[in-house]
């Protein structure tokens, strides 16, 4: 843990006016619909370009890294132009503590189920790194991320807290 800068000063985002949260969340309404579609419409562009586009990948892996490269990046930026959007439950409990700190239960809770998991043949193994965004935890702060994690056996991983928490399943098998 001495690795990481000391997890106590993660603290809790302050709690933003009211009326700025009212306006995002209108904004919300009629942004993050058209965001959808535009996202949708952008893969399914990829998706026929990438069926014609079968036929050249088939000789050339570089351009299919290229291409899987470039759909991935687009997708992101425009599901990033839908960041500053609120949600009714981060309008409703703003400043909420223990809402907070309820939700962070259940983020780490889920985790852990999914990486103790036993291993189930012919079927992908259970992850063993994760990543607790800020919506999750803006309330508490990074500091009860990481006591709710390393009580259920997480590592902590290099992380910037002001956007996630990065963690890793302490009991998975160590890669070099």
């Amino acid at each position: 843990m001495d690795v990481y800068v000391n997890p106590a000063t993660w603290t809790a985002r302050p709690v933003r006016p009211q009326w700025q949260l009212a306006l995002r969340f209108a904004g919300s309404v009629v942004w993050f619909p058209v965001v959808c579609v535009l996202w949708a419409a952008v893969l399914a562009v990829f998706l026929v370009v990438g069926m014609f586009a079968e036929v050249v990948t088939a000789f050339s892996n570089t351009l299919e890294r290229g291409y899987l490269k470039a759909m991935g990046w687009t997708l992101d930026r425009i599901g990033s132009t839908a960041s500053w959007c609120v949600s009714w439950p981060e309008l409703r409990h703003e400043g909420d503590v223990a809402y907070y700190k309820a939700r962070v239960d259940k983020a780490v809770a889920k985790w852990t189920a999914r990486a103790s998991a036993p291993v189930v043949p012919k079927k992908p193994k259970p992850p063993v790194e994760c990543a607790i965004p800020l919506r999750k935890y803006r309330g508490v702060g990074g500091w009860y991320v990481a006591e709710v994690a390393l009580a259920q056996g997480w590592e902590l991983r290099p992380t910037d807290e002001r956007k996630e928490v990065r963690l890793r399943w302490s009991a998975a098998p160590k890669v070099a």
